[in-house]
């Protein structure tokens, strides 16, 4: 058996429910376990977009059950208003699961309205079609980093007015990327 992917945590440590919605969940439970435990891997994995993106796959690896199961699920929990499903790609075994922000939210309740569409994206190696590959591959090309004693300075004409271009000497010192190469 092949160890779990390590799945980065989210960045904050907590989402917000309403406790009509635990009361829910409670009867959700009773309804369909693996449906309320989806649920509730998912829930633990949403950021500020009340959305993850996950394959089939991978959420029966997290939820140790079949992807059968994990279907099944997830369409309780569709019919149930739950959570929405938005496919991505041609075959419908990757999607992203839009929690509904009545259930659960990760950020202030009045940006809510911000819920579609970033989502976190879950991805498992094994299913990389270059998965024997990944150690290898090339870096991914970088920005040009500032060496000691470089400054930024914009450049361009700028904004047509009431913008102005900046005053020779003037201009404004861009933040620094704090990275030494």
């Amino acid at each position: 058996m092949k160890a779990m992917p390590v799945v980065q945590p989210p960045r904050g440590t907590w989402v917000q429910t309403e406790r009509a919605a635990h009361e829910a969940w409670a009867t959700l439970i009773d309804q369909s376990p693996q449906a309320a435990k989806i649920m509730h891997i998912l829930t633990a994995r949403i950021e500020d977009h009340n959305a993850v993106v996950v394959s089939q796959d991978t959420l029966a690896k997290l939820a140790k059950a079949s992807r059968r199961t994990v279907q099944r699920a997830l369409t309780v929990l569709r019919d149930g208003n739950w959570i929405d499903i938005r496919q991505i790609g041609p075959n419908g075994t990757v999607n992203a699961y839009v929690i509904n922000d009545r259930v659960a939210w990760a950020d202030r309740r009045d940006n809510l309205r911000l819920s579609i569409f970033s989502a976190t994206v879950i991805a498992d190696a094994e299913e990389q079609p270059d998965r024997d590959q990944l150690n290898s591959l090339p870096s991914l090309h970088r920005l040009p980093a500032l060496f000691d004693g470089e400054a930024q300075l914009p450049s361009g004409t700028g904004l047509p007015p009431i913008s102005q271009p900046f005053f020779d000497g003037l201009e404004p010192d861009l933040p620094a990327t704090g990275r030494k190469d």
